[in-house]
């Protein structure tokens, strides 16, 4: 006898689409892509330095990268919000955190302005010495897509401001918050090898 109630649970399964637009998730793999090389090269050359690795990671301030770790994540937080505000037709809620987001990722900027300076006041430079070398570059890039998804961030706000999403159509704060989470979450993998990992 066929188990009605199974296939009825399973016709009901409906795959649920990515949000945003697909082309966001292509670019964000590409991205993805490039940083995962960037981490494997990383660890392979912390494994076979791994005494000047250790002696040179004492010298960066890892305040700077704890504080940073809860701007990006507060901001992260907040385009969560903004996302579950829109699809409740809450555009001015909505609106509101976006802003809040956009705010705490200037604040991560600003921080680490101040710790690049404070890195190059204590002699941290591309050529010091092979762990400064991959600091530097790493947060240097992970700098310049925070600085893109700010832009974006950006533009997404100001539309959402004038009232071009609603509870139906969203899709381009879906595709800003995807890239914005992407950001927060190389930032972690990138804070936890550089900055914890010994």
């Amino acid at each position: 006898m066929p188990n009605t109630h199974s296939d009825s649970a399973v016709q009901q399964v409906v795959l649920q689409p990515l949000p945003g637009d697909f082309a966001i998730w292509i670019f964000i793999f590409a991205e993805l892509s490039v940083f995962a090389i960037f981490f494997a090269a990383y660890a392979i050359t912390r494994n076979t330095h791994l005494e000047l690795f250790n002696v040179a990671q004492t010298h960066i301030n890892k305040t700077y990268g704890y504080i940073n770790t809860i701007l990006l994540l507060t901001s992260s937080y907040c385009v969560a919000i903004a996302n579950r505000y829109i699809k409740e037709g809450r555009s001015t809620a909505c609106t509101r955190f976006l802003a809040y987001a956009m705010m705490l990722g200037a604040a991560f900027l600003a921080v680490k302005i101040a710790e690049f300076n404070n890195d190059f006041a204590n002699g941290i430079t591309l050529s010091s010495n092979l762990f400064d070398m991959f600091y530097i570059s790493l947060t240097v890039f992970h700098f310049m897509h925070v600085i893109m998804g700010m832009v974006i961030l950006s533009v997404v706000t100001y539309k959402s401001y004038k009232g071009k999403y609603n509870a139906t159509e969203h899709t381009g704060i879906e595709t800003g918050s995807v890239y914005w989470h992407m950001v927060d979450l190389v930032w972690i993998i990138l804070f936890s090898l550089v900055y914890i990992l010994h």
